[in-house]
């Protein structure tokens, strides 16, 4: 990548670039072709309405898990809008079913909670129950939805099957960032434990964390899993990844603001873990930046610390060939999904700038100030 093309652009600034996003989609649109199944974008992970057009050209629509997102993704793309939440309120139902096409809930005692509405609504919605598979390979449990005691999804011990012929759809999900081996793996649990079920649906959604267009993915086994999920149960197939649309197709341009001496050298940047990208502190992992080394890999090193005053809004600690000083810019890599959906104001700090990057360079779409920071307080 070529960083000249950074060097003009106010700073902190997340870059999503057009042209490798139409990668990824293009890798989504031939599963769906060859495989025969619908894919939705997961506005969980990633909802930069202003590519929206673009995602809708190859996708059948979006995947929402709240009133917010589903009226984004109805707006925005105009395609399919299927919805999942582990519970809905009362107060946005109404308003929500004008959106959805599909709404899943998460257990039976919910469909009873809404079943008037849905049935006093005009537009036919059809509805589908998030089941719980039991089994998944997960390593970190924040982001297991199928770890023991989970909140998420009815187990086949809780699953009322006489009710069976209510639902259009089961939706299970239990991958995070993982392969198709996986989802293999977790296909097997989810016809042991309902397979008497999915002849009876429509459609069953296979969720989302499906890791579909980073390098080592193996695609044609996907294909060939959904092939043969849909020629065994007669159903319809649909796959809702998140990450995978934008994956290795945003990066987050930050600056040096300050050196700061101790046992280590720690540079001081314009932007933060904690407000610009959380799961660095959350999941925990380090982002790459382009350039730059494990400690020790270079001649220099230094921690990488936000300008906030938080003690633990760190980033990492990273090695270069020169040393860092006040006003050299820093490329954090594949940061363009869980950073604009879930970054934050913290300390009053200000959101990163929204560019767009395509063949005619960069332009920003959207900046933010004191009006954004105070609008969410009172």
């Amino acid at each position: 990548m070529d960083l000249d093309v950074f060097k003009n652009i106010k700073t902190p600034c997340y870059v999503l670039d057009k042209r490798l996003l139409v990668k990824n989609l293009k890798i989504l649109g031939r599963i769906q072709k060859e495989a025969g199944c619908k894919i939705l974008m997961a506005l969980k992970g990633f909802s930069a309405f202003s590519l929206f057009p673009t995602a809708g050209e190859y996708l059948a629509g979006i995947t929402a898990s709240s009133l917010h997102e589903a009226r984004l993704g109805f707006e925005e793309m105009g395609k399919e809008v299927h919805v999942y939440a582990p519970a809905y309120r009362d107060d946005e139902f109404d308003e929500m079913m004008g959106y959805a096409d599909h709404i899943v809930f998460n257990s039976f005692a919910q469909v009873d909670r809404f079943r008037d509405k849905l049935a006093a609504n005009e537009k036919k919605i059809e509805i589908g129950i998030r089941i719980n598979p039991e089994y998944s390979e997960v390593a970190v449990p924040l982001y297991d939805p199928c770890a023991p005691n989970s909140r998420l999804g009815t187990t086949a011990a809780n699953f009322d099957f006489y009710r069976i012929g209510e639902l259009s759809g089961l939706h299970f999900h239990a991958l995070c960032e993982q392969n198709a081996d996986t989802l293999k793996n977790v296909v097997a649990a989810v016809k042991k434990n309902f397979g008497p079920l999915i002849s009876q649906v429509k459609w069953v959604n296979f969720g989302g964390g499906h890791h579909i267009t980073r390098p080592d993915y193996d695609v044609d086994l996907l294909i060939e899993i959904i092939k043969e999920f849909k020629t065994e149960f007669g159903v319809e197939v649909y796959l809702e990844p998140g990450e995978a649309v934008i994956l290795n197709a945003g990066v987050l341009v930050a600056s040096v603001l300050d050196i700061q001496p101790n046992m280590v050298d720690n540079a001081l940047l314009d932007t933060s873990a904690a407000c610009h990208m959380p799961d660095v502190l959350e999941m925990p992992y380090r982002p790459e930046i382009i350039g730059a080394g494990k400690p020790g890999e270079y001649a220099h090193t230094y921690r990488l610390g936000g300008l906030t005053c938080l003690a633990g809004d760190v980033i990492g600690d990273y090695s270069f060939k020169d040393p860092l000083k006040v006003g050299d810019r820093l490329v954090f890599l594949d940061m363009g999904h869980y950073t604009m959906v879930k970054n934050n104001t913290f300390n009053g700090v200000n959101l990163p700038d929204i560019a767009i990057l395509d063949d005619d360079g960069i332009r920003v779409v959207r900046s933010f100030g004191y009006d954004d920071y105070k609008g969410r307080l009172s």
